[in-house]
């Protein structure tokens, strides 16, 4: 009996009985990957058990294609296309999406960044279905080494002439840019306990909250540059941005990102998958992207 296994029936007695006594009892070979897991069986209630009964993928038929998914979601390729080279049903790439967010965010909740002294702001503009619902993806980009701490995804109104024609069709929009955007810094604050420096643009609401959640932190505000062509009009159109670090990620999710091209097909329908998808790329970008580079 594996040492990983015991702690994890500890941690399930309570769907056991009170005093488990397992031993081992038989095994059966995996069918989605060959693999031969071994059974145990608790003597005291007669249930039986697996190396396998307490892993994310359990009960899983193809949990061997779960790292090629989360590969090609961030590497610029569409879940249909996923599901066509891969030869799946798309429906599964729709679920293993949903699976990878679920399981990658749990492992980016405990991400150490007490070594951070130095983070950046700013914001994403998306849209959900169609360019009359926008959405914002407020982030959080470690200047010491590019990682994405954290982000939140928040609807917002259309702005520009297509503010009435929105207003006409979907009524009126709700704006929780502030109140996703104040939850982030709440969620990443304990992380950053040597957290020294905040830069970020000139948004309005920024500043009152991050000068409430970083009392100590000094804080210093930028005016927005125009865009230039590179970078999918994230990168700006000067000699020294003082916001390249976040300006570059943000170019980075949209150049792998299929969903977040300017000017695509492959729109995001719901705001949950949306999530999930960022945090399948959070993932990639900090432990494989920025390691390999």
């Amino acid at each position: 009996m594996t040492k990983s296994f015991i702690n994890h029936a500890i941690r399930k007695q309570a769907s056991c009985c009170s005093t488990p006594r397992w031993h081992r009892h038989g095994s059966f070979r995996r069918t989605s990957d060959s693999r031969v897991i071994q059974r145990f069986k608790c003597y005291s209630c007669g249930k039986t058990v697996s190396n396998a009964t307490f892993d994310d993928a359990c009960w899983q038929k193809k949990r061997h294609l779960n790292h090629a998914c989360m590969m090609m979601l961030s590497s610029l390729v569409s879940m249909r296309r996923i599901a066509r080279v891969l030869t799946i049903n798309p429906k599964t790439v729709a679920r293993k999406l949903t699976y990878l967010g679920q399981t990658l965010q749990k492992k980016m909740a405990t991400q150490d960044f007490s070594h951070v002294s130095h983070i950046q702001f700013d914001e994403l503009q998306t849209i959900e279905h169609t360019k009359l619902k926008p959405l914002s993806v407020a982030m959080a980009v470690s200047t010491n080494d590019r990682r994405i701490i954290g982000f939140r995804v928040a609807s917002m109104p259309a702005t520009g002439h297509l503010a009435n024609v929105s207003r006409k069709k979907y009524g009126s929009r709700p704006d929780h840019r502030r109140r996703e955007f104040a939850a982030l810094c709440q969620n990443i604050q304990p992380r950053l306990p040597g957290l020294h420096t905040i830069e970020s643009d000139e948004c309005s609401f920024t500043k009152p909250i991050l000068s409430r959640v970083f009392p100590r932190a000094k804080h210093q505000q930028f005016k927005g540059k125009k865009g230039s062509i590179a970078g999918q009009g994230e990168l700006k159109k000067v000699v020294r941005d003082p916001l390249f670090c976040i300006n570059h990620t943000v170019a980075m999710l949209r150049a792998n990102i299929n969903r977040l091209i300017r000017k695509t097909w492959c729109t995001t329908k719901k705001i949950q998958p949306l999530i999930h998808h960022l945090t399948v790329y959070m993932f990639v970008h900090n432990h494989i992207i920025l390691k390999k580079a």
